[in-house]
């Protein structure tokens, strides 16, 4: 689970779309096929030929392999309806927020005297819009799904931890490690 970070973002963004992306494998080729303009860079891109592009267009075949099914999924569901993609995350970034959603475990570096043992923590969490801006702008930019928890820590620092600062002033970091479960909302 490589990618849990951006794969959330990504899953928040498509629940703003406004008709359900193509299910057969034909018309999820098509699709394709029709946004880059070519079978032969679809081809490319799910590293396969460019015959078995034509096949899956003209329906000669209609059951791709699981790989190739999951590919080609991934694939149509990032180009899926690009303009309800954009206003979802804007709408995020500047009035919305993102909400956060997490099983994982969590603990602080405070001044001594305080107890910041970490321990397993099922949060629900409202960020502010600079939180969603700023996690979708690292995603955007190709950030690493480590830098991506670091933006979600801070976000849970100030919001949860600190409670837009009355209280827990002195918290230096928060320690968000151990994710069993993420999920974003927006």
């Amino acid at each position: 689970m490589s990618n849990r970070f951006a794969d959330g973002l990504d899953a928040a963004v498509q629940k703003a779309f406004t008709r359900p992306a193509p299910k057969s494998a034909g018309a999820q080729m098509r699709y394709l096929v029709k946004q880059m303009k070519g079978t032969q860079t679809v081809a490319q891109m799910l590293r396969v030929s460019q015959r078995t592009v034509e096949r899956y267009v003209k329906d000669q075949i209609k059951k791709p392999r699981a790989d190739l099914a999951a590919r080609l999924e991934r694939e149509v569901k990032k180009r899926w309806q690009p303009q309800i993609r954009a206003k979802a995350r804007a709408k995020a970034a500047s009035t919305g927020g993102i909400v956060i959603d997490t099983r994982a475990r969590m603990g602080y570096t405070a001044p001594i005297g305080s107890t910041d043992q970490d321990r397993i923590r099922h949060l629900t969490v409202a960020l502010p819009p600079q939180y969603a801006a700023r996690l979708f702008d690292a995603q955007e930019a190709g950030a690493s799904d480590d830098e991506l928890q670091e933006i979600a820590a801070e976000g849970l620092k100030e919001v949860y931890f600190q409670d837009g600062g009355r209280r827990a002033g002195s918290l230096e970091e928060v320690r968000f490690t151990d994710v069993e479960h993420i999920e974003f909302d927006l």
